[in-house]
């Protein structure tokens, strides 16, 4: 009978324990604050780094343009402060989502996440824009070296 007694403990032990471990995964499974932080800094990530690309992009295209290149050229002030807008309201952003993600509730998630993804669209066509005008710069110095090449 003592026997029957410890193989039942041991076998209730290691039932609890299964139900304990099993419980356990299907919380660290389940997407949580942690994968919407997550997700949410990597947007963030990723419109910070279209940002700067435009940065850049806008400042190259500015100095190939520049006929005096102390001077800031024409709306060449006015893009750099649209950029730096942008990257303040970024960090604003990113301030409510260390702030106030442990306790937003999920349509305030989902508002944050559609705001990073809407940011990202309307900045794409203007990042391809600025690509392809960087390439038609590129192609006119070109042709203009190989036309005159004392310039």
């Amino acid at each position: 009978m003592r026997t029957l007694n410890v193989y039942l403990t041991l076998g209730a032990a290691a039932l609890l324990a299964l139900l304990v471990a099993a419980t356990g995964w299907l919380l660290l499974r389940r997407p949580g604050r942690a994968d919407s932080l997550t997700s949410l800094l990597d947007l963030a990530d990723r419109l910070e780094g279209d940002l700067k690309t435009c940065r850049s992009g806008l400042q190259q295209a500015y100095a190939v343009m520049s006929i005096n290149p102390d001077l800031p050229a024409a709306g060449e002030e006015d893009a750099q402060h649209a950029i730096d807008a942008g990257l303040r309201a970024l960090l604003q952003q990113r301030l409510w989502i260390r702030d106030r993600l442990p306790h937003a509730k999920a349509h305030e998630v989902d508002e944050a996440r559609n705001s990073l993804l809407s940011a990202r669209e309307r900045l794409r066509p203007l990042l391809q824009a600025l690509s392809q005008a960087q390439t038609d710069l590129d192609s006119a110095m070109r042709d203009h070296i190989r036309r005159d090449p004392d310039a």
